[in-house]
């Protein structure tokens, strides 16, 4: 595996790669790898020739009462992990490489991005478009891979993509989970030991709304309702959201129908864990 810094050094690898007429896959992440990362990268390895993730820590997508500078950062075991399961190149820019000049253009988010964590990270997802644009434009992937515990962020990488008519396929990978259910994310340490216990609930919810669709329940409220107790029975945790949306549009509706995401967010002491599920209902159920 090669690490690459510079951004002349990342276009040249990849222009090689395509004269080549060889497949690019590419995880972009923020780093502080977790098994969620490794198995997009695990994917991308089998769908591509070459393998190319990146560790950015973005400042456009960090609101102002979001603290940059205490994002988790760990360079040399993003290395040995990346490496570890046959990621060819690593792309670790500086803030200054990325961004040498204030930006001219401004990218602006204007759907899917008024729901979910969206709600209350204004202009959050106007910084993950923007640095996916120049990333898009170094790297030239034919696939990209995003997992879908983030589902509202592939939501917005994947109407960036149709919306720009750019050259790549969106890859969405599910949800990687630990034996007892609980999504898998660099969070989970901050639980405390009780909170741990309760964490797995958050999925079992979900499985529990999932059962009640597919026995006939249409009505939203019901489900939504449903899942908010059984959470307020299980875990001390404050309930941030239960919402149910149309996917990949996220748009609100009145009798469950077609592709639909259930997604909660629960606030424990230190940590806000969220997760999903994405249904498909057919016609008549």
């Amino acid at each position: 595996m090669k690490i690459i810094r510079t951004v002349e050094e990342m276009s040249n690898i990849s222009g090689q790669c395509l004269q080549n007429n060889q497949i690019i896959g590419f995880v972009p992440t923020m780093g502080y790898l977790h098994e969620g990362h490794l198995t997009l990268m695990r994917r991308a390895k089998e769908e591509n020739n070459i393998v190319v993730a990146s560790v950015f820590v973005n400042p456009l997508q960090f609101g102002p009462n979001e603290d940059y500078d205490a994002y988790p950062r760990d360079l040399q075991r993003d290395e040995r992990l990346a490496k570890s399961v046959g990621v060819d190149y690593l792309f670790c820019p500086t803030v200054q490489e990325m961004y040498p000049d204030e930006m001219t253009v401004e990218i602006k988010v204007k759907k899917r991005v008024d729901v979910l964590c969206g709600r209350k990270r204004v202009g959050h997802f106007d910084g993950v478009a923007t640095v996916l644009v120049k990333l898009f434009s170094i790297i030239r992937p034919h696939h990209v891979y995003f997992g879908l515990k983030d589902a509202q962020q592939v939501a917005v990488v994947d109407g960036l993509i149709k919306d720009l008519n750019l050259p790549i396929t969106l890859r969405p990978v599910k949800t990687v989970r630990e034996e007892d259910g609980l999504a898998k994310s660099s969070r989970n340490v901050n639980l405390t030991e009780a909170e741990r216990q309760e964490a797995p609930f958050l999925y079992q919810s979900l499985v529990e709304a999932k059962e009640r669709i597919f026995a006939g329940e249409r009505d939203p409220d019901v489900i939504i309702a449903g899942i908010k107790q059984f959470l307020q029975n299980k875990v001390n945790g404050k309930i941030d959201y239960v919402e149910i949306y149309s996917y990949p549009e996220l748009k609100p509706q009145t009798r469950l129908t077609g592709k639909i995401i259930i997604a909660i967010a629960v606030q424990f002491s230190k940590a806000r864990l969220i997760d999903n599920i994405i249904l498909e209902l057919k016609g008549g159920m």
